[in-house]
Order: C-alpha cells, then structure tokens, then sequence
C-alpha cells in the first residue's frame, strides 16, 4: 500500500469513528445512523479525492472534535453565511452559534469547503465559546488553503457542551 493510499484509508477510519462517537453523544434527538451514514459518505469523499492536504485537514478537524467532552449535537443551533474569499486566497464564511438553553455554552463546529459538485476541497472546526444564554455569537471559518472557483459550505458536525 503506497503511503498516501494509507493516510486516505486513516482519514476513512478516523472520520467514520469521530463522526460515529459524535452522534452516540447526541441528547438533542440526533439519529446515530444517519449521521454515521454522512460521515461515511464524507470520509468516502475524502478517500476518494487521494489528497493528502483534505486528509490530514480532516483527520486534524476530527482530533479537534473528539476533543469537546460531553458535547450534544447542535447542528439546528448553528447557521453558515455565504462563503467568501480573504484577500489571501483562502475560502471563509460565517459561523452563527445560537444558545436556546438557560446557561452559557461552547460550540465546536465542523466547516466542509466543497466545490460546485459536492466535493470536499477542506474542512476546518471552529470554536464558538461562552455563548450566552439565548443569544448568538459569530466566528469565522477559514479554510486551511487557498480555494478558487465556486466554494459551498456546510455544517459537518457540531457539538455544544
């Protein structure tokens, strides 16, 4: 097995795993096996591309990830804006986290850069921390390289605690 066939197939496993555990922690109604399905069909896309650059973006997005202990899925509290480009290259868009509990929170959210045909390009997890209670809080994503052409974006996970 060449080198990069390896860290594609890491990429796979690391993702299905991070992405599996995820959902085993939602106590927000989140459905272990249709997230699980998603992060198989990102991680496929990941292996599929053979780019070292989104494997390792997408195994350093997952370590971030399993990172946040005890988080409960809160994809339905975050909102993205239009995708944009810095004056450096590099593919940006808006992260609105937006707390509905009665305590402040911390958010880690999972960005996916994709291109016009649904290809993952990068991933980047950002953190949204000390959300107060019913409020929101911005931060901004920024993709780890520079990206041309048409740029989507999506939430992958997020996770509040």
């Amino acid at each position: 097995m060449t080198r990069k066939a390896a860290r594609g197939l890491w990429a796979v496993v690391l993702a299905t795993t991070v992405m599996s555990t995820a959902a085993a922690c939602s106590g927000e109604g989140g459905k272990a096996s249709s997230t699980a399905s998603k992060a198989a069909s990102a991680a496929a896309s990941v292996a599929s591309r053979g780019s070292d650059v989104v494997a390792s973006a997408t195994a350093a997005a997952g370590e971030k990830l399993k990172g946040f202990k005890n988080g409960v899925n809160a994809k339905s509290d975050v909102k993205l804006g239009p995708p944009g480009t810095a004056p450096d290259g590099h593919a940006t868009a808006k992260v609105t986290a937006t707390n509905s509990a009665d305590s402040s929170k911390s958010y880690a959210v999972q960005i996916n850069f994709r291109d016009s045909k649904g290809n993952l390009l990068d991933t980047v997890v950002v953190t949204v921390d000390d959300v107060g209670p019913r409020t929101a809080k911005n931060a901004t994503a920024r993709s780890n390289r520079k990206l041309s052409g048409a740029i989507k974006v999506d939430v992958g996970t997020a996770l509040r605690h």
